[in-house]
């Protein structure tokens, strides 16, 4: 009985929805038929995705052709602190992985991008600044500029025969003598110099920084000619250098020493040699001993021994060599100045090593936390995607800077001359060493392309550091600030906002662009989209897939819906390909109540099916309050008033499942309209009469029919007296002003008094 009812009201529902579709276009002036694209927000992304294939498959994995070059490095470097140059010479040895015929390699110069003919300044559009510090007039207009850029010796190949070559600006083509097959390996050999930048001054991301007494200490990277990336996607990825997109590289050995003055502290990319050469007896067995210190740094360079070394000036040089195992880049750190405190990680029973390097001008802030969130960063990412596999993790403090390399990274942040700083310097300084140090997964592991897509190391890195800070220090960085951090920059000025999916050289606001807004959007994926639990298993499985590889975006938007079962194409579109902005709010509420007498709708129905009002099935309608068949005594009437229903449900249910139902007083229907560009979920917060609350999240799927505005019907037992919108803005709604019914009137400024009031 209870099957057979259903049937027939479900046929009766459908005919009654033709047959309405029938009246309307006899009724409606036919119109002119215009053929249109798809433009439906929940289209695939087959268009904008290229087509899979044998390396990157369409699952988002590495396929089974695919490969990759390794480079190797040897290499002898002198520091020069007198002089502040960098003397170099490189052995290469380029393993060609392809199946490809290469007839030429690419080189990166990056120093030559302050070189004195650089083209990098020139490609800025801008007018006269409003005012000028005498610094900035003088190097403006008045300095010569800085004799920067690499200054090459000789390309030889592994005899001693000189080889040809071409440089193009930050770019050098080396001409192989024959063609390289597949397969083959080819070594050369290439001596360089150049002087060193202050950074200070000259801005960048290495050079050296210069105290009031005289030292320097130096942050270097970019420091030597470095083989481009070639592969299947790209050829050779031999964009220029301007300044801004970073770097595309290759992983490979490297075997490196770096001389400096004898009173130098100096850590790098890789592993020491040769500790007992280049450590004092003490400083060697508490560099041994920190390998057991799992609960707190210790000092492997004291303040006492740094202050000391810092008073002289040594001429004698010393010899620290490194070796580092399938890396993709080098950087080293070198002062006299520096003290260095250690702190074993267990990694899932590997113990790992967190460095800081410091002047005494860090402390007490460095001393208390920088070597505590390298543990805590590496901790949280491994969770987040694998074991971090390399022996350390080294923190830099550099004035002005926040920059990364392998197993190294430079991190701003300083207390006054007092000792004493804020909390805004706290936070900055705990924010910019998580960030960097998880550079060391996102992309010195994870090896996307920085050059081409800012977004995918910069972004994605940006979202895991909101996990790692929020477990560092939850009070000082709350997660509530997401994702509602970005609404100011998604509904700016349209004329100076590019998709995420823009070149890093080309965009307006890069930090918004290439940092904030691809971490909020995968903040909404995690927290309100997929749900923790889907999202990590897919995130964890994009970045465990492509370690020590070179992914593209089409590989990461796969992965995460390969490995999630949910199609995120409408949401990889409207956030990374366009600049769209999402606003949702009530356009209206109406409330209605139940009856057993055929409303209005119905007798039209009937009629347009040519029966009597009679022959309708038995049923139940909702009135409108706003409507003409409403009256007052509706009110208090209740579902389970009517025979009709209670007829029903003693003829089809079990005593124990009558007691599971529960007939509504309250029926609402509520109209959400959509001014923004963007498809969201909606998420709906309902206040009833008694102070309760509930929350109820459509799909985003919900605005696949109609992109302006759709209708729900929800019922309940008690009155509601209010509906919010996104109560915890936690799908960046740029205008909260349309998220409440009753709609709030309360102004800005008393918004602003009651929130002065709270804080």
């Amino acid at each position: 009985m209870k099957k057979l009812f259903f049937i027939a009201i479900s046929l009766f529902l459908i005919s009654s929805s033709l047959i309405a579709q029938e009246v309307e276009e006899k009724t409606e002036p036919k119109k002119e038929k215009e053929g249109h694209y798809n433009i439906n927000k929940f289209r695939q992304l087959h268009q904008e995705l290229p087509t899979p294939n044998k390396e990157h498959t369409a699952s988002g994995a590495p396929g089974y052709e695919y490969t990759q070059q390794q480079v190797d490095y040897k290499m002898d470097i002198i520091l020069d602190d007198e002089n502040q140059k960098l003397f170099g010479e490189e052995t290469i040895t380029y393993h060609n992985n392809s199946k490809d015929v290469l007839e030429y390699l690419w080189v990166q110069l990056d120093q030559n991008m302050r070189a004195p003919n650089s083209k990098t300044p020139d490609i800025e559009g801008e007018g006269p600044g409003v005012l000028y510090t005498p610094g900035n007039f003088t190097k403006s207009f008045m300095g010569k500029p800085f004799p920067g850029g690499f200054n090459i010796q000789h390309v030889k190949d592994i005899n001693g025969n000189a080889i040809g070559y071409m440089i193009n600006q930050t770019m050098m083509r080396i001409d192989l003598p024959k063609p390289l097959a597949s397969g083959e390996k080819f070594i050369f050999n290439i001596k360089w110099w150049y002087n060193i930048n202050n950074y200070m001054v000259d801005r960048g991301r290495s050079g050296y920084e210069s105290f009031p007494d005289g030292n320097k200490l130096y942050v270097i990277a970019q420091f030597f000619p470095r083989l481009a990336v070639y592969n299947n996607v790209e050829g050779w990825q031999n964009m220029q250098f301007w300044g801004r997109s970073e770097f595309a590289l290759e992983f490979g050995n490297y075997q490196v020493s770096i001389t400096t003055p004898k009173d130098h502290i100096l850590n790098a990319t890789g592993v020491i040699q040769n500790p007992k050469e280049v450590f004092t007896k003490e400083q060697y067995k508490r560099y041994s001993e920190a390998k057991n210190s799992f609960d707190n740094p210790v000092f492997i360079v004291t303040p006492q021994e740094a202050l000391e070394a810092e008073k002289g000036k040594e001429t004698k040089t010393k010899t620290w060599k490194f070796y580092a195992e399938n890396v993709r880049d080098f950087g080293f750190a070198s002062s006299r100045k520096f003290i260095w405190d250690a702190m074993a990680v267990d990694i899932n029973g590997k113990t790992v090593m967190a460095y800081s390097l410091y002047p005494k001008e860090g402390n007490p802030l460095w001393e208390e936390h920088s070597t505590r969130v390298v543990a805590n960063t590496l901790k949280v990412y491994s969770e987040h995607t694998f074991d971090y596999p390399y022996p350390h993790a080294t923190s830099i403090n550099a004035q002005r800077q926040g920059m990364e390399y392998p197993m190294i990274c430079w991190n701003y942040g300083r207390p006054g001359p007092d000792g004493k700083y804020t909390e805004r310097t706290k936070s900055g300084m705990i924010g910019v060493i998580t960030h960097e140090v998880g550079h060391n997964f996102f992309p010195m592991i994870v090896n996307s392309d920085e050059r081409q897509w800012t977004w995918m190391d910069e972004g994605i890195n940006s979202f895991v550091e909101i996990l790692a800070e929020y477990k560092y220090d939850s009070e000082l960085f709350p997660m509530s600030k997401y994702p509602k951090n970005i609404t100011g920059y998604m509904a700016g000025d349209q004329s100076r906002i590019a998709p995420i999916m823009s070149q890093g050289d080309n965009v307006f606001n890069f930090g918004s662009n290439a940092y904030a807004k691809p971490a909020a959007g995968l903040f909404i994926l995690r927290q309100t989209i997929m749900g923790p639990e889907l999202f990590d298993h897919a995130f964890k499985t994009y970045a465990k897939r492509w370690k020590f590889k070179h992914p593209t975006p089409a590989d990461f938007f796969r992965t995460m819906e390969d490995a999630s079962a949910m199609d995120l194409d409408w949401f990889w579109r409207g956030w990374f390909y366009t600049t769209g902005y999402n606003d949702i709010g009530i356009k209206e509420v109406k409330k209605y109540h139940v009856t057993d007498k055929p409303t209005q709708q119905a007798k039209d129905l009937a009629t347009r099916y040519g029966i009597t009002i009679d022959q309708l099935p038995p049923a139940l309608y909702l009135v409108s309050e706003d409507s003409d068949e409403f009256t007052e005594d509706l009110k208090n009437k209740k579902a389970e008033d009517y025979s009709i229903l209670n007829n029903y449900i003693e003829e089809n249910f079990t005593p124990e499942e009558k007691a599971d139902l529960k007939a509504p007083k309250y029926f609402y229907e509520l109209k959400f309209e959509k001014p923004g560009d963007l498809v969201m979920p909606i998420i709906v917060e309902f206040e009833y009469e008694d102070g309760t609350k509930e929350r109820k999240q459509y799909p985003a799927q919900i605005w696949r029919l109609n992109d302006d505005e759709v209708t729900k019907v929800f019922h309940s037992s008690k009155a509601i007296t209010k509906i919010t919108v996104d109560p915890d803005e936690q799908t960046a709604d740029v205008d909260l002003t349309n998220n409440s019914w009753p709609k709030n009137t309360e102004t800005k400024f008393e918004q602003f008094k009651k929130n002065q009031i709270k804080g």
